[in-house]
């Protein structure tokens, strides 16, 4: 069962939970892909409910994102979740079916197409308006060091692209 709620209601508890690790659920045709996420904001932009998702560009999810344009940002609300946290940020949907792997419960959204999570219950469906890749050349070079450091034979760092997500919807599931 769902409950509808104000996104916005939630402001504090989504952005604490962005520091210990929220999921990031897609869906493109049949590929569910969900992944961990530390970065991201919710606020106000172009009059519109938003929640930006920083995704590098190396993750399979970035793809999935920019196949569908829609993903639901899943928080918990407890402590409970650290081990399916490490282990969706650990690996690869390219790889393994993390869902299936955890046993994680969906729930069809009602707007779009990317599930969400039982374990999450703070679910925000959004659809993708605007994406903007991180450019390295205006960042602190301080900034640079710690989170982009060159890697693979080409020696470019893996940057980030900034998701803006209209929040279309936002629930909260509870259990029968």
């Amino acid at each position: 069962m769902k409950k509808k709620v104000d996104a916005f209601d939630y402001a504090k508890v989504i952005c604490k939970a962005l520091r210990k690790g929220v999921l990031l659920t897609t869906r493109a045709g049949d590929r569910v892909n969900t992944m961990t996420i530390g970065w991201g904001k919710i606020g106000v932009e172009w009059g519109k409910p938003i929640f930006i998702a920083y995704v590098r560009d190396s993750r399979y999810t970035k793809q999935l994102l920019e196949e569908s344009g829609e993903f639901t940002v899943n928080v918990p609300m407890n402590e409970e979740n650290r081990e399916i946290l490490g282990y969706c940020g650990s690996k690869s949907g390219r790889d393994t079916d993390k869902i299936r792997d955890r046993k994680l419960e969906t729930v069809d959204s009602d707007v779009v197409a990317a599930p969400g999570i039982v374990q999450f219950p703070l679910t925000l469906e959004c659809k993708v308006i605007y994406q903007q890749k991180q450019e390295l050349a205006q960042m602190p070079r301080e900034v640079i060091g710690r989170f982009y450091p060159p890697v693979g034979a080409e020696a470019a760092p893996d940057m980030h692209t900034a998701f803006y997500g209209e929040i279309v919807n936002a629930y909260l599931i509870e259990k029968d």
